[in-house]
C-alpha cells in the first residue's frame, strides 16, 4: 500500500511525506513546482525526500487529471493526503484565477481520482483557518458558521469543504479536512511572516507590522501539524450509513500569541533588533485567530507540544543554516 501526497515539495507536504517515509511507508509525491516563490527551495526539499528509496516524485499539475492518474498508476495508492494548493490570502486578491484553477479544479480532480481509485481507503486534505473570515467568537470552532469569507483564498477553501461533503455523501468516501492555523517552522515558505521578519532583520530592512502590531495568531509548529494530519489520516471516519463520512478538524496550537511577542523571539534568536514599520490592516486579513482543538483531541488524541519560543528557535536555527548565516 502506498500514500499519495500532493504538494510534496511544499512546506507542509514535505514534512508530511518525510514523516510517512520515516515510519516506513511508500510515498508517491506530486507537485507542479510553480514559481509563486523561489522553486529552488522546493527542489531542496525534494532532494531530501529523494534520499528515501520508498519515495517516488512526479511533476504534475493538479488540473491535469490524466497526469495525476499516470503518476500513481501501478503504485498501489490507497490513501491520499492532498496538501497542494495555491496559498496566500493577499496573493489571491492579485491573482484570483490561479486560485480557481489550483484550489477548485485541482481539488475536484483529487476527489475524482479517489472516487475511481481501486482499494481507496481515505482522503485527507488541507482547508484553512481563513474560512472563519470575520468571525469574532473565540476560539473558532468547527461548529461555527463560516459563510462570510473575506478573501478569495478563504472562499476556495470553504468550497473544497463543500465539494468534499458532497462526494462523501454521494459515494460514501471517507474524507477528512484540516483547518490549519498559522503554520510555521523549518523549510517554511518565504512569504510567511516569520521568514519575512528574519529576512528583514538580516538585511537591515524595516519589518512591516500590520494593524500596528495589534494581532493575535494561533502559531502552530509544523511538527505538531503533521502529527495531527497523520493521526486523523490513519483513522478514517466510519460510514454509519446515515451521515456522510466527512469530518473537518481545526489543527492549531490552541494558544493565540501576540504578534509583537513573536517578533521579539525572532529578534532574540537572530541576535539583532528589528526596525518596525507600523502599518494598517491589510485587505483580507483578520486581527486574531484561535483554534478550538477539542474535536481532534477527542477523536484522535491530538495535543500540540511545541511552545512558540521552542518553535521560533528551531525555525531561526534552520534559517541561519540554510542561508549560511553565522
Amino acid at each position: 500500500m502506498s500514500w499519495l501526497v500532493t504538494g510534496a515539495a511544499g512546506f507542509i507536504g514535505y514534512h508530511t511525506a518525510k514523516a510517512l517515509l520515516e515510519r516506513g511507508e511508500q510515498v508517491v509525491g506530486v507537485d507542479i513546482l510553480n514559481d509563486y516563490y523561489d522553486p529552488q527551495l522546493k527542489l531542496d526539499r525534494l532532494e531530501r525526500l529523494e534520499e528515501y528509496p520508498a519515495f517516488r516524485f512526479r511533476k504534475v499539475d493538479l488540473v491535469d487529471l490524466e497526469g495525476l492518474q499516470g503518476a500513481i498508476e501501478g503504485r498501489g495508492v490507497r490513501k491520499v493526503v492532498h496538501l497542494a494548493a495555491q496559498a496566500g490570502v493577499r496573493h489571491s486578491i492579485e491573482n484570483p484565477h490561479a486560485y480557481a484553477q489550483s484550489n477548485l479544479v485541482g481539488h475536484l480532480n483529487i476527489l475524482e481520482l479517489c472516487r475511481h481509485l481501486e482499494g481507496f481507503e481515505h482522503l485527507s486534505y488541507a482547508s484553512s483557518s481563513s474560512v472563519y473570515g470575520g468571525n469574532t467568537k473565540m476560539p473558532f470552532s468547527e461548529a461555527d458558521p463560516v459563510d462570510t469569507p473575506i478573501s478569495l483564498y478563504a472562499a476556495t477553501k470553504k468550497a473544497d469543504e463543500l465539494m468534499s461533503q458532497a462526494y462523501a455523501h454521494l459515494y460514501r468516501m471517507p474524507i477528512t479536512g484540516f483547518r490549519f492555523f498559522t503554520v510555521y517552522g523549518p523549510w517554511g515558505r518565504p512569504d510567511m511572516a516569520m521568514w519575512l521578519f528574519a529576512d528583514a532583520i538580516c538585511d537591515g530592512r524595516p519589518i512591516k507590522v500590520f494593524n500596528h502590531g495589534n494581532m493575535l495568531r494561533d502559531f502552530t509548529f509544523v511538527d505538531d501539524i503533521v502529527a495531527g494530519v497523520l493521526a486523523a489520516s490513519d483513522s478514517p471516519t466510519a460510514d454509519d450509513g446515515e451521515n456522510a463520512p466527512h469530518r473537518v478538524y481545526n489543527i492549531g496550537n490552541n494558544k493565540p500569541e501576540k504578534l509583537m511577542d513573536m517578533i521579539g523571539l525572532v529578534e532574540k534568536f537572530m541576535g539583532k533588533k528589528a526596525e518596525l514599520d507600523m502599518l494598517p490592516m491589510q485587505p483580507g486579513d483578520v486581527p486574531a485567530t484561535y483554534a478550538d482543538i477539542s474535536a481532534i483531541n477527542a477523536d484522535h488524541g491530538f495535543e500540540p507540544t511545541t511552545s512558540l519560543e521552542q518553535g521560533v528557535e528551531k525555525f531561526i536555527t534552520w534559517y541561519k543554516r540554510y542561508h549560511g548565516i553565522n
